[in-house]
């Protein structure tokens, strides 16, 4: 386990030199850490995904990334370089690998709409093998420790809790702003502790909290939802913004401090 300095030094650099200030391309242009694409087979099918190692001596505890509704950005990416910068392996699989025009991934499509109408016609079943492949896949790396948890944002926060109906030696579900499921059977199967991050201002996601939280309260299921007061939806991309509102800046650091210290605990 990491020592308590370094915890202490990771988390204060969340809430002082975050490296929000910093744009998304400077970010990954300026890293140090090993940045890899790796081709993951599922059945007949191909994933891409970018790979991100720490900068540790010891084992480290993977983070499965799922991005926004549309598909694998530079952002999504820059959050994989971040969660490695604390001292974990990062995978950021693209989900619309193949889905694609002419077969392609995100990067083929015309546009960030148009990768969002791709998103949206995945096959909710594709979408759980392709996860549980890259989970398979980072689990076995050799600088893993065999510890392995899933985080997403937007559409990637609902594939998030939904993952975790559907894998059962996960550290961890981080639910970032995603509605969760409605079927009391699958969330009995749920064996993590799932971590909600929700908006105040974010109405839409928001109203099915309670509702998240009467099913996982009644199957006995580890939840601890958090609002952060007048953020919106997407804050953790909009508080990075050089004209962020105070709430998705403050909101955003609180996020991040938040996800350090639930990581660092398992």
């Amino acid at each position: 386990m990491r020592n308590s300095f370094i915890l202490i030094a990771v988390l204060a650099a969340a809430c002082v030199s975050d490296p929000a200030p910093q744009s998304v391309d400077q970010r990954l242009e300026q890293s140090p850490r090993h940045h890899q694409w790796v081709t993951i087979n599922q059945g007949d099918r191909t994933v891409h995904a970018f790979l991100v190692f720490p900068e540790i001596k010891t084992l480290a505890t993977a983070v499965v990334v799922i991005h926004e509704n549309r598909g694998l950005t530079d952002w999504v990416r820059a959050i994989a370089d971040d969660l490695a910068a604390a001292g974990y392996i990062a995978i950021a699989p693209d989900l619309l690998s193949g889905m694609g025009p002419e077969g392609g991934k995100t990067s083929d499509y015309p546009d960030g709409d148009a990768a969002r109408e791709g998103i949206y016609q995945l096959p909710p079943d594709q979408v759980t093998a392709d996860l549980h492949a890259v989970a398979d896949y980072v689990a076995r790396l050799p600088a893993a420790n065999g510890k392995v948890t899933v985080a997403g944002f937007c559409w990637g926060g609902s594939q998030s809790f939904r993952f975790a109906t559907n894998r059962p030696d996960l550290g961890a579900a981080f639910v970032f702003y995603g509605t969760g499921p409605d079927d009391g059977a699958a969330i009995a199967r749920i064996n993590c502790p799932v971590e909600g991050f929700y908006g105040g201002a974010d109405a839409r996601v928001g109203a099915t909290v309670p509702k998240s939280a009467e099913l996982m309260e009644g199957a006995g299921k580890s939840y601890q939802p958090v609002t952060y007061d007048g953020a919106g939806h997407g804050f953790m991309r909009a508080g990075e913004a050089p004209d962020a509102s105070e709430a998705n800046r403050k909101a955003r650091g609180a996020a991040w401090e938040r996800w350090l210290g639930l990581l660092e605990k398992i």
